[in-house]
């Protein structure tokens, strides 16, 4: 059983809602910092305000990369890997490119993959000095078994931190399947974070005891209530 402290870290706090004003950012890194969450989960133009916020904290700040369609250019893909650490991400969730995956254009993919990972793993040492967690991310809904099970091996062999079920804005989140799916395909040694529709401490609950890590969550703040009211602190 998770404590709430436990439960609390596998947390990101998410807005990535295409009107969030300022005013809902702000309240956002607050939560998650009374809270200790893992991660703000924001997009690229809020970076430097949560960083603002966060500074000093536990909390993470992560932003998207090809959100949410993953259609990009590698180019692109690369230059905004780069821009939003340089503005101060802690944190990477990447799209990748759907289009070449319903292609069976595996190599395309591969490479997407490890251009991005090896770059900025490249400029962590040489200028971040820190380590910035990447999360690849499917859309696991539209995608068959066996494209998530090839992909899986191909962002594991890449170095990246995580794969990430869905973005939340494709036609469905998180599944326990998809989780399942994933942790079958994968070692132990890379995350995995569903994200989607959880909305309750028992849908949080479930996916982790499918093998997820991270949840990626606009309800973040409801979960830990929930918990406390089963469990108290």
């Amino acid at each position: 059983m998770l404590t709430r402290e436990q439960l609390a870290k596998t947390i990101d706090q998410t807005l990535l809602r295409p009107t969030a004003t300022v005013q809902e950012v702000q309240s956002l890194c607050v939560i998650a910092k009374k809270n200790h969450f893992a991660a703000v989960v924001v997009n690229p133009s809020y970076i430097t305000i949560a960083k603002r916020i966060l500074s000093g904290t536990d909390v993470k700040v992560c932003s998207v990369v090809g959100y949410p369609m993953g259609a990009n250019t590698i180019e692109t893909k690369v230059f905004e890997a780069k821009d939003n650490v340089k503005k101060g991400a802690d944190e990477l969730d990447v799209v990748i490119n759907f289009g070449m995956i319903k292609s069976a254009n595996f190599i395309y993919v591969e490479k997407e993959i490890s251009i991005i990972v090896s770059v900025i793993r490249r400029e962590q040492m040489a200028e971040y000095n820190k380590h910035i967690n990447i999360k690849i991310v499917l859309e696991a809904g539209a995608l068959e078994k066996e494209e998530i099970k090839r992909i899986c091996k191909i962002v594991e062999d890449s170095g990246a931190d995580f794969i990430k079920t869905s973005t939340g804005f494709g036609n469905r989140g998180a599944e326990l399947d998809d989780v399942r799916l994933i942790r079958e395909v994968v070692t132990r040694s890379i995350g995995v974070k569903a994200a989607g529709g959880i909305k309750t401490f028992k849908d949080a609950q479930a996916l982790i005891d499918a093998g997820a890590t991270r949840l990626g969550t606009s309800s973040g703040l409801n979960i830990i209530e929930e918990y406390l009211e089963l469990f108290g602190k």
